[in-house]
């Protein structure tokens, strides 16, 4: 009988999270009582539904739980909570740094025990870490040595369309960089999603190709994150960014369901065309068109450049993100011309 009061105490505990340990403290004290004589120092052994074993030692005076691995810091925690906390009252709330630029406080309840306010980051010089929208092992430094000038002479068909299409976008959209960011976040994420779809159907590797084009996807947005920094955005210029989005990420999903190789060509002639225009930049920079402000904090801790840096430095990686963007796309073009899929040549992950 003792061991059926201990038991459905301790399934209580675990189930509703909140009941209170004095109470569950007491109902196993009374189940020792009623034990036999000379009983009292022998331990029950009760289940542990989260899968392992609990043994409690059951005395008349005290209760002593011992709890394996790190259901021992769960139970400490409950007991803890539950001495102060009514029926009625919220879970407890724990300070959380969000906003658009990844810092801020807000306030989330950590009913489902992420704790992510008690995760100690910080820098190489110990302070600590600002961000939230990513981490100091999501950084990287740019290859500045990539050549900028290589161009993809097209060959066939499907190059001359997508040449001549990037070609006409760009004499009608310009080359605003914040624009542009807008647009070059999409082929990446799209590519990803389909291949994982595709992985996921054909019950298949993609040969590292989803992360390699998510990691593109993320590195385009932290370059707009970064021009955020720099331009604040108008609400007709964001009304323009959602509709230049929604019509280019429809166009390039198609297009990408009917032929990988034309959509993987046309973002390669896209990412030459924003070599171009950020070349243009640097040049209105050294002519003293632009100033040579000071690079915006998260460009600093991104692409960890110097605390002097300044607007030239974060222009002249951005560019050699996309020189390397440029050869990723244009690679699984020509695996595609091959005849080939992506998954039989390995991608060029980290390879920004």
């Amino acid at each position: 009988m003792s061991q059926l009061v201990a038991r459905r105490g301790l399934r209580d505990l675990l189930v509703h999270s909140r009941v209170n340990c004095n109470m569950f403290a007491r109902c196993v004290s009374a189940a020792s009582v009623v034990r036999r004589a000379g009983d009292t120092n022998k331990p029950t052994l009760v289940h542990d539904w989260c899968g392992g074993f609990v043994g409690c030692n059951i005395r008349s005076e005290h209760v002593q739980v011992y709890l394996m691995g790190d259901f021992n810091m769960r139970w400490r925690r409950m007991c803890s909570a539950s001495a102060t906390e009514k029926k009625d009252e919220k879970p407890r709330l724990d300070t959380v740094r969000k906003d658009q630029d990844g810092g801020g406080s807000v306030t989330v309840p950590s009913y489902w025990g992420i704790e992510t306010a008690k995760m100690k980051i910080a820098r190489k010089d110990g302070s600590k870490w600002p961000w939230n929208c990513f981490m100091p092992w999501e950084t990287h430094q740019a290859d500045l040595t990539i050549d900028f000038k290589k161009h993809h002479v097209p060959k066939n068909m499907a190059d001359k369309i997508a040449y001549v299409i990037v070609k006409i976008l760009r004499r009608r959209y310009g080359c605003r960089a914040m624009m542009l960011e807008t647009v070059a976040a999409v082929p990446g994420m799209v590519g990803g999603m389909l291949l994982h779809l595709k992985s996921i159907r054909r019950f298949e590797h993609s040969g590292g190709w989803i992360k390699a084009l998510l990691e593109e996807a993320e590195n385009e947005r932290m370059h707009l994150m970064t021009m955020m920094e720099l331009v604040k955005p108008k609400w007709y210029e964001r009304l323009l960014v959602i509709l230049v989005q929604g019509v280019f990420f429809s166009s390039f999903f198609t297009c990408y369901v009917v032929s990988p190789r034309l959509a993987h060509r046309i973002v390669g002639y896209l990412e030459e065309e924003a070599i171009h225009s950020y070349t243009e930049f640097l040049k209105d920079i050294d002519d003293g068109k632009i100033e040579n402000v000071e690079a915006p904090a998260i460009a600093i801790d991104y692409w960890r450049l110097p605390e002097d840096a300044t607007l030239k430095d974060v222009v002249t990686v951005i560019r050699a993100d996309e020189a390397h963007h440029r050869d990723v796309n244009h690679f699984a073009s020509d695996i595609r011309n091959q005849g080939k899929e992506l998954r039989e040549a390995a991608a060029p992950i980290g390879y920004h």
